[in-house]
Formats: structure tokens, sequence, C-alpha cells
């Protein structure tokens, strides 16, 4: 699959506290406002929050969804803004723009500049990413 200059792709996700405390112990965060609704509820959120590795995964995975239909990726760089908290019971809209796409023949691929987001539930952005990708025919 080939990119294009100002090509957008998102797709909605509903969390549920279950699936957001199992992501936190797979991925060894064991901070309790992930996991523990009586303690997230006496924090600054007030109730459980996804964790920044969570959304994150969920957003970089969203580009290799996309572009390995057909093809292969292979991720370069990403750079993440964390602007507000996901609570574990929101659905959210991940997105991606295409900001530029480079051909590069040593690297047998297009280098693809796109700028990201989360929005929450509320409409309102709650992380801003930036990310450089691999487009190829084969790894």
């Amino acid at each position: 699959m080939r990119a294009y200059p100002r090509e957008r792709f998102s797709t909605e996700i509903t969390l549920t506290p279950a699936l957001v405390a199992a992501y936190a112990r797979a991925a060894g965060d064991t901070n309790p406002v992930h996991n523990d609704p009586e303690f997230a509820a006496t924090t600054r959120y007030g109730r459980l929050i996804a964790s920044g590795t969570h959304t994150t995964a969920l957003l970089l995975g969203l580009t290799a969804s996309r572009y390995s239909e057909g093809g292969a990726m292979v991720g370069l760089e990403f750079w993440v803004r964390f602007r507000r908290p996901i609570y574990a019971d929101e659905t959210i809209l991940l997105e991606w723009l295409v900001v530029k796409v480079t051909s590069n023949e040593k690297l047998k691929g297009d280098i693809v500049e796109l700028r990201g987001r989360i929005k929450g539930q509320n409409g309102e952005t709650a992380l801003g990413a930036k990310g450089r990708i691999l487009v190829t025919d084969r790894l």
C-alpha cells in the first residue's frame, strides 16, 4: 500500500476498565490509577485512566495496520505529547494525517511523515503525535 500527502485514516475504540487494567498489567505498569477505582477516585483524575503506553500503542498500531495491508511498514521515529487524561471508560478517536511522502531508493520505499492525535469522547485532543515511517513493498 502506498501513502499519499493529505491522506487521513482513523479508527474509533471503546476502552473499558478491564481492558485498561489488563494492558497496564501486561506492560508492567503497576500504577494503581490504571486498575484500582478506589485509589483513582482520590487522584486529580477522579477515576481510572488509561496508561500513556496503552494509548500510544493504540495510535502507533494504527499506522502498522494501515500500511501493512498489501505491503509493509517500519516505524522510524515517533514523538508524543500527552495533553489530558484518557479515561478507562471512554470511546476515543485515533487519527493520522500524512504530511509528506519522500521516495528513498536506498531503503526501497517511501519515508512518510505523519501527524496524529487521539480525541477523547468530549472531542478534545488528549494526545498529539508526530511520526516517520518507512512504507515499502516488503521487509
